[in-house]
């Protein structure tokens, strides 16, 4: 099956922790390549998070192997660019100027391999900004996402790592163009990907409805809906749900579902802008209407008839959807005991990427790996001979572990 993926053969050492260069990484692993993760001797130190962040290492580090190395140590620096005078990629999420520290900054690289692509994930792109620290809950206060996600006066970060993720994707998008140049010139490039400057992109239609309205976007909790009917009821037993009809044709079936005779003859609600306009007497009305029926009924009905709704899921939940079990979406993956924080082996399964090449989803071929798992494999593949490999461990320069069973 790997060797069918559209990047079968193309090598990525890869530098990262945290969310946005483990997710570039994954994502090139996940098409095909082999991607080598390189660790300390501790491991990453996102293996045994806490919290929100008990999820990142088990996520974002599938199909890969790993290199556990003490990079500081010159003997082990020296492996490193073995690996890479053979790599098509090198990526790296970490501060500014500590990979040119550890001579493996693009300078140094490019020189080794002319031909290597370089992609660094940071907080912002060269300019004002680029020597802050930043995180995505930074980005999303500073970059207006947190204010239009919350109410008015409630700044709130978006509930999910949103530009960790985007800024791995899109930093995986540049390695995948850069790749194709590189088809074309035999030459690699550097790639740069950034938090900032991604949650811009997010919020640039808000920057736009600004330049074309000329007046500033409301916190999406208190926007004017381009939609007259876009919202979550509260209804029988106090459940919620979503429902929605954004089209004039989306009301009328509406109405016509519903019997709401009277509002589909109301002349204040002809067209959707209309509606919009009204919204301040028309959604008490529906709320009023809809709150004696059950979640249940209003999804059988709205499906039936075609318009659009959604239960308020909760992110667990999904583990049981079965639309994600009828097609594949969630894949069985086993995460090693070390690569938690419960010290115990736990069977489960992962969201896939949300694409399908040929209509297959493209599958977990290796569990997340223990520390040091390829270790001793990579560095035969170098020409390490065994007895070197054992006084490499010895000094502790590598460390080594059984790899992930298959």
């Amino acid at each position: 099956m790997s060797e069918t993926l559209p990047l079968a053969g193309i090598r990525v050492v890869e530098f990262t922790h945290m969310v946005m260069g483990p997710t570039c990484g994954m994502i090139l692993a996940d098409l095909g390549a082999e991607v080598i993760k390189v660790e300390p001797l501790a491991g990453d130190n996102t293996r045994r998070l806490l919290g929100s962040g008990a999820g990142f290492y088990p996520m974002f580090n599938r199909n890969k192997k790993s290199i556990s190395i003490d990079v500081k140590n010159p003997i082990g620096r020296e492996i490193i660019l073995k690996l890479v005078a053979g790599a098509d990629v090198f990526s790296e999420n970490f501060k500014s100027g500590t990979m040119d520290k550890l001579g493996f900054g693009y300078s140094a690289l490019s020189k080794l391999n002319p031909s290597l692509i370089y992609v660094s994930h940071k907080g912002f792109l060269p300019g004002p900004y680029d020597n802050r620290t930043a995180l995505d809950e930074v980005v999303q206060m500073m970059g207006g996402l947190a204010y239009m996600t919350g109410p008015a006066g409630q700044p709130l970060r978006a509930g999910a790592s949103v530009n960790d993720i985007m800024g791995g994707m899109f930093g995986a998008i540049g390695v995948l163009a850069s790749l194709q140049q590189r088809n074309r010139t035999g030459h690699g490039q550097e790639v740069a990907s950034a938090l900032f400057e991604n949650n811009v992109f997010l919020v640039a239609q808000h920057m736009m409805q600004f330049a074309v309205t000329g007046k500033p976007a409301n916190p999406m909790p208190n926007r004017l809906s381009a939609w007259a009917v876009y919202d979550v009821f509260t209804v029988k037993d106090g459940e919620q749900i979503f429902l929605s009809a954004v089209s004039d044709t989306q009301w009328a079936l509406l109405c016509k579902e519903f019997a709401f005779d009277d509002l589909k003859a109301d002349t204040r609600l002809g067209s959707n802008n209309e509606r919009v306009q009204n919204r301040s007497f028309l959604i008490p009305i529906l709320r009023e209407r809809f709150a004696a029926l059950s979640a249940k009924e209003l999804s059988e009905r709205f499906e039936k008839v075609g318009l659009p709704y959604a239960p308020i899921t909760r992110p667990h939940e999904l583990f049981d959807d079965p639309h994600l079990l009828a097609t594949g979406g969630l894949a069985p993956v086993t995460i090693a005991a070390d690569n938690t924080s419960s010290g115990k082996d736990i069977e489960t399964r992962a969201a896939l990427l949300p694409l399908a090449l040929n209509d297959e989803r493209l599958r977990i071929r290796n569990a997340p790996p223990r520390i040091g798992a390829d270790t001793i494999e990579l560095l035969q593949s170098l020409g390490y001979s065994n007895v070197e490999i054992d006084g490499l461990r010895d000094q502790g320069i590598i460390r080594s572990a059984e790899p992930n069973p298959q």
